[in-house]
């Protein structure tokens, strides 16, 4: 393993320990939800609350993996994520009430967290003038992983029964994760830069950016300024982006938990139901890249809010497509746009406030889609067609609320003065 070949090597490797947690946070509420609603006799609402606890946890811990990773490495973090999500199979293998399945939803949650800002730091350390373009790969194999799993998760119930499908998923889950977490080695300029934060004299000579093309390192991988947890809070851009992401985040995962049901609701057989969740997950998945290679070339602010705007317009329309295909389509919009969010928020945050602080910043920022994205998204939407009978227009439109003014707010995150 050459020096030259470890950041593709690295890429890889995140990819790798992302991929099944991508497709059980994505794709494994959407295509069981119907299938839980049955087996342990609860509604819609029951089965909302799933996002809500997978959230919750995201919310409390990306934070804390953000400034953890600073102490501990990478590479723990990202095992300590395989574990946890294979471990959460295992538990949901064998549930005997929703109860348990909304503790697998934690634990998913939290793994989720030990897993995706460790390989977005690692990526973007790795590729510091492609931030775009190597968070956007890292992005979309972990949305992309739910399109290619979700009609797998049928097929594999069908198959094998509940039970043995989640220990299969448990023992995938750790044979390429672990691999993954392996592979992803830090490069030098990161153990360099977290050597640096534990030493006073080594911080302040990495503070200078003429020291560091000196000693042959790119002056890009670390801004002229990198603000810390604090002093990025005291920006309009963090909060508007915290904002950003309670809208968008709470419109985008609505989709993940109502597109089988909307579809059951058109008179669709369930086969042809989850091709709305399909649709869904594959471009939240594609978008990521490409989103995040547009991003580099226009501008992070302006490739989100133009992709918020169109997931608006198609929540819009969607009560009127009754059609397989066409609710298919304006299903992918959402899924762009949700994509979008996921992909290009972790540069945006490295362009505005440094990566030095990445980690604790962007799960700080992340943390309004932990914390208020699920109540007001599944969870109020499951609550609404619960109440309404299964209207909806109304879930749908106010949705589409949240992606327009998650399309404004976003306008206003740029990197601050000074940076």
């Amino acid at each position: 393993m050459t020096e030259k070949n470890q950041p593709l090597l690295a890429l890889i490797g995140s990819c790798l320990a992302v991929f099944f947690s991508g497709a059980l946070t994505f794709g494994f509420p959407g295509a069981m939800a119907a299938f839980w609603q049955e087996m342990f006799g609860v509604g819609a609402a029951a089965t909302g609350l799933i996002i809500f606890f997978m959230l919750a946890a995201v919310g409390v811990f990306m934070f804390l993996v953000g400034r953890w990773q600073e102490r501990w490495g990478l590479r723990a973090m990202m095992a300590l994520g395989v574990a946890l999500t294979a471990v959460g199979s295992v538990l949901a293998s064998q549930a005997a009430g929703i109860s348990t399945i909304y503790v697998w939803a934690a634990l998913n949650g939290t793994a989720s967290c030990f897993l995706y800002v460790p390989a977005l730091t690692l990526v973007q350390w790795c590729y510091p003038h492609k931030r775009g373009l190597a968070a956007g790969a890292v992005s979309m194999v972990f949305g992309l992983a739910a399109a290619v799993m979700s009609p797998l998760f049928g097929l594999m119930l069908s198959a094998w029964g509940y039970e043995a499908m989640n220990l299969a998923l448990a023992a995938l889950t750790l044979a390429v994760g672990l691999l993954g977490a392996y592979l992803a080695r830090p490069p030098q300029a990161w153990l360099e830069a977290a050597a640096a934060r534990k030493s006073p004299a080594k911080a302040a000579e990495g503070a200078d950016p003429r020291a560091k093309q000196s000693a042959g390192e790119s002056p890009n991988i670390v801004p002229a300024r990198s603000y810390t947890v604090s002093q990025s809070l005291h920006t309009r851009s963090f909060w508007m982006l915290w904002l950003t992401w309670t809208l968008a985040g709470a419109a985008g995962v609505s989709m993940t938990i109502l597109a089988t049901g909307y579809g059951l609701s058109l008179g669709l057989p369930l086969s042809s139901a989850v091709l709305l969740l399909t649709a869904f997950n594959l471009t939240n998945g594609i978008s990521r890249l490409a989103s995040g290679i547009l991003s580099d070339r226009y501008g992070r602010s302006r490739v989100m809010s133009l992709a918020f705007l169109a997931s608006g317009l198609a929540y819009l329309f969607l009560p009127q497509a009754e059609a397989l295909a066409s609710s298919a389509l304006l299903a992918a919009v959402v899924g762009f746009s949700f994509g979008t969010l996921f992909s290009v928020s972790a540069p945006l945050v490295a362009d505005c406030f440094g990566l030095e602080h990445f980690g604790a910043i962007f799960g700080l920022a992340f943390a309004a889609y932990g914390f208020v994205s699920g109540p007001l998204g599944p969870t109020l939407s499951g609550y609404i067609l619960d109440i309404t009978g299964g209207n909806y227009s109304l879930v749908f439109f106010y949705l589409s609320l949240f992606s327009l003014l998650a399309s404004l707010c976003i306008r206003q995150v740029l990197p601050p003065a000074g940076s």
